[in-house]
């Protein structure tokens, strides 16, 4: 199954002292969904926001909310998360003893399913809940910090969960070190979703968000 390309730029690499107004235009700049990295400083060793900050957001844009959640346990703040107005709550498999029953709660919550890997973790480790979920999101760094490098062994996992998906339509998403020079590894392994925060932040205006989010477009259809 062909799903489409889609640009989800994370808030992260933002100007936080103008948060609303950098994710209204990112949007603006043709952004197809925002990825909201929550960190907690226990799962991963930073601290990003969570969802009072995600509920004040909600306002300046329609896009979709594409909510990564890098903190453990998941489960006490899921329900928290989507009503704060995240679409699509993903969390880690590395995060808990449970996570089909995370999963069941992010879909009773009317969310769209994600589930993510680190770098190191085997895709076996999801096979028994591909009939749960709606994205893979595969980590090509390890998480807790943006700016890193593409992982290059991590275009080999894309291409494994691309064929684990099947024909199921599941969304393929990859996360870390995206650039226009990367994204093109990652598109040809299969990855649809594609998480950009330095790429994208560049500049401080709708026009230069425009522009960065053109460019990667361009570089994973080619």
């Amino acid at each position: 199954m062909t799903l489409p390309i889609r640009i989800a730029p994370s808030i992260l690499a933002s100007d936080f002292s103008r948060l609303g107004q950098e994710v209204g235009d990112v949007a603006q700049a043709g952004a197809d969904w925002i990825h909201l990295d929550v960190m907690d400083g226990h799962f991963v060793s930073n601290i990003s926001f969570g969802p009072d900050v995600i509920k004040s957001l909600r306002p300046y844009t329609d896009a979709f909310f594409d909510c990564h959640l890098m903190i453990a346990p998941a489960d006490p703040y899921l329900e928290a998360f989507a009503k704060a107005g995240c679409d699509g709550i993903t969390v880690h498999v590395e995060a808990g003893v449970h996570l089909h029953r995370s999963l069941q709660t992010i879909r009773s919550l009317g969310k769209k399913v994600g589930v993510t890997l680190n770098p190191a973790t085997p895709l076996s480790t999801i096979e028994n809940v591909l009939d749960d979920i709606d994205l893979i999101l595969v980590m090509s760094v390890n998480p807790g910090f943006g700016g890193q490098k593409f992982i290059p062994a991590m275009a080999d996992k894309i291409r494994a969960a691309k064929a684990l998906i099947g024909n199921r339509p599941i969304e393929l998403e990859v996360d870390g070190g995206i650039t226009a020079e990367t994204i093109g590894a990652a598109a040809t392994a299969g990855a649809n979703v594609f998480v950009a925060g330095s790429a994208i932040f560049k500049g401080d205006s709708v026009d230069t968000y425009r522009q960065n989010i053109s460019a990667l477009r361009s570089a994973a259809q080619r």
